[in-house]
């Protein structure tokens, strides 16, 4: 195994394959940033550009374009609310609020030292535990993977202010009846479609989260009468640049970090699962831990709120790696699109793969490493040039929103019927900010929904119609008992703060 690492970090090291990951970071970075444009579509982009190389370089190429793109999606979440990346839309929450609260700069620093450690952290142990790692990847079953998403949907608590834990629910509800919609994926019946054809493949999770955030939140500002003045013009802008973040903060963020880079990648070890799960499941977590006075802080720009799904989302892009290298199973649509690339090299990734083609898979594994660096000092000197956006005049920018929400829905599809589809929701979202309730409760429960339908399917089937699956299997058990935890802790905490009330009464 030593040997295999120095021959990966030579491979590594060596300046043409330094040059390929700041091409890859650069290139990711980039089309992240742009709503539509995702890291499978710059994935696929790459592929026959790295047709004529080495094998290891162009791997590590499309490596660098995968976190990149994922890096370059948090920050249009970040400064036009437009998660044109499942990944990142956890990082809206907070890192929005922070930039309209005239921190964009600090928001985008807390996102690139949070995303450098997740990456960093997930790295060292892909370099020790890979291998390890694969065969509890193998374990988990579909009732496992179905109390998985069942403790997913636990953090639309961390989503509801207070007092409005009943209008997350009944979005979350209304986000996993949008799931249901297009044919069914084992009998092949319509379901919800109204006899159109082009809603059989259900609803893009592009279309819906642009209506939700992105165009919803530039039809809210034309509402909104309010003009900024001059002084407060120039106050946003002197402090858009300010990347500076306190010595209070930096302890602040590093435990969460620690913590939501654990958890993103050993969520994103197991096949299916990705970096949204991850940063969703962070976010929900830091937001259970987190005490009174910092609950109050989540949705408004909390450092935590930020810290924890970046760290997270990282994470888990290079925990994906482990189920694609180490047993050929691609767990995500992205590392699908790279099993075939190295497909195509003549490379057939599995347990043999570290014995077999030591060079390349260790070189991958280290060139993550540099990768997480480049991203860090290629974007840190970026960030008060990125961030200036938001001081673009209103009557510029929200048209500029606007276009690359309806742009980026249209080049996946290329379907007008989206177009309009987005639209109308635009315009439900704009209602239902308006009368105060919560977007994102909806999208975890569209994103979780299909799998989980999938999974519970594929358990009632091979438990022959039992629910006998939710406590025969330790795993599935253990899962569904920290559920059931992380719902009455805040529960028991609530009425035992008002029994002590009544005592002091």
């Amino acid at each position: 195994m030593l040997d295999g690492i120095l021959q990966g970090a030579g491979t590594a090291l060596s300046a043409y394959n330094i040059l390929m990951v700041a091409i890859g970071c650069f290139a990711g970075t980039f089309i992240g940033m742009l709503p539509g444009l995702g890291p499978i579509s710059a994935i696929a982009l790459m592929i026959p550009i790295t047709y004529g190389m080495d094998p290891s370089s162009g791997l590590i190429l499309i490596a660098g374009v995968y976190y990149g793109a994922i890096f370059g999606g948090s920050t249009s979440s970040i400064l036009i609310n437009a998660p044109g990346v499942a990944g990142t839309v956890a990082s809206s929450f907070d890192g929005y609020p922070m930039a309209k609260n005239g921190h964009a700069g600090k928001a985008l620093a807390i996102a690139a030292y949070s995303s450098f450690s997740g990456g960093t952290i997930a790295a060292i142990f892909l370099l020790f535990a890979a291998p390890a790692l694969a065969s509890v990847s193998l374990s988990f079953q579909s009732s496992d993977y179905f109390a998985l998403m069942v403790l997913g949907l636990t953090a639309v608590a961390a989503f509801a202010g207070k007092g409005k834990f009943l209008k997350a629910a009944i979005m979350t509800v209304f986000g996993l009846m949008l799931a249901t919609v297009g044919s069914d994926s084992d009998s092949g019946i319509a379901r919800f479609t109204f006899g159109r054809l082009d809603l059989i493949d259900g609803i893009s999770f592009l279309l819906l989260a642009m209506a939700a955030f992105a165009l919803s939140e530039a039809l809210m500002n034309v509402l909104e009468s309010h003009q900024t003045t001059k002084e407060e013009e120039e106050e946003l802008k002197k402090d858009i640049g300010s990347l500076r973040l306190t010595r209070e903060e930096v302890k602040e963020m590093i435990p969460t970090i620690g913590r939501s880079s654990v958890l993103g990648f050993f969520v994103g070890v197991l096949p299916g699962a990705g970096a949204t799960i991850a940063s969703f499941l962070a976010y929900g977590m830091e937001r259970s831990i987190a005490s009174v006075k910092e609950k109050l802080n989540f949705g408004k720009g909390s450092i935590k709120g930020l810290a924890a799904p970046e760290s997270a989302n990282n994470a888990a892009c290079s925990g994906s790696f482990v189920p694609l290298l180490t047993l050929g199973i691609p767990g995500s649509g992205t590392t699908a699109i790279i099993l075939g690339a190295l497909i195509s090299y003549g490379i057939q990734p599995g347990p043999t793969m570290y014995v077999d083609n030591p060079e390349l898979f260790w070189s991958v594994i280290i060139s993550m490493y540099i990768g997480n660096l480049v991203l860090l000092v290629l974007n840190l000197p970026l960030i008060p040039y990125i961030a200036k956006l938001l001081t673009l005049p209103k009557q510029l920018l929200l048209p500029l929103i606007i276009f690359f929400s309806l742009v980026g829905v249209y080049l996946v599809t290329f379907n007008n019927f989206d177009i309009y589809m987005m639209t109308i929701f635009a315009v439900v979202a704009l209602f239902l900010r308006i009368v105060d309730f919560p977007m994102a409760p909806m999208i975890l429960g569209f994103i979780l929904g299909g799998m989980m339908e999938n999974n519970l399917r594929r358990a009632l089937t091979i438990s022959d119609g039992s629910l006998s699956f939710l406590w025969e299997r330790p795993i599935t058990l253990s899962i569904l008992i920290i559920t059931v935890i992380l719902l009455l802790v805040p529960l028991f905490g609530e009425f035992s703060a008002k029994i002590r009330k009544k005592k002091e009464n």
